[in-house]
């Protein structure tokens, strides 16, 4: 299978979702959908005593962790990503019984849990805000022609939380004045300029920034002298 190396986790057993059909080494079963694989050979669960184990996917947090710690018997399991170049998580297995006690411990606390989730989210919702305030106030700092509008829009757009955008990088979100620059020449791009038509009519980024950048540098000049509006 891709990824022949067997992955560690430190401390746990892991289990493999093979990419290709395998059978098992001892039994001849197969295809298997989970494996074990002992000195490069894969092994079916039940030949390697991990039969009476039940999958939990991931994505539940608190129940994933209690579930390990009711279960006397745990493995992770793994799926080779091709594309990254490494294994990646899942879910767990986990004793019937012991995923039983974790589901209870969570349904006793999950009105605490929604409370505190939810002060969580209208914490960071400030924070967003906070921020994104800044970020425009920046912006029509650094050009005060911008108007108050657009720039909040531009702060927005640029400090969207899990965007990935400028806004969002340790520069950024130091309010550095080389990320504030970035995103609104980033935004004059898009907006004020044809370029999003010239990369849809095929023209190679470079050039079409290459052909936008006099327009670009137009807009930021007027913000730069303008009294700001709005």
């Amino acid at each position: 299978m891709a990824g022949s190396a067997t992955p560690l986790t430190p401390g746990g057993l892991v289990v493999v979702q093979p990419l290709r059909r395998k059978r098992c080494a001892g039994c001849r079963r197969g295809p298997l959908p989970l494996l074990v694989l002992e000195d490069g050979v894969p092994r079916c669960l039940d030949c390697a005593d991990l039969g009476h184990l039940v999958f939990l996917p991931r994505g539940d947090t608190a129940l994933t962790r209690r579930a390990r710690e009711e279960s006397a018997l745990s493995a992770v399991v793994v799926r080779f990503n091709r594309r990254r170049g490494r294994y990646e998580r899942q879910g767990l297995l986990v004793e019937q019984e012991a995923l039983g006690r974790a589901e209870a411990r969570c349904l006793a606390d999950a009105e605490a849990r929604r409370r505190r989730r939810a002060r969580d989210a209208r914490r960071r919702a400030v924070e967003d805000e906070r921020f994104a305030a800044a970020f425009a106030a920046e912006i029509v700092r650094l050009y005060p022609g911008c108007p108050a509008e657009r720039a909040r829009r531009m702060a927005a757009h640029a400090s969207a939380r899990g965007s990935g955008r400028v806004g969002r990088s340790a520069a950024g979100r130091a309010l550095s004045e080389s990320a504030v620059i970035s995103a609104v020449v980033a935004a004059v791009r898009h907006e004020d300029t044809p370029y999003d038509r010239l990369l849809m009519s095929g023209v190679p980024r470079y050039e079409a920034r290459r052909r936008i950048a006099a327009a670009v540098a137009g807009v930021l000049r007027e913000w730069e002298e303008m009294t700001g509006v709005g």
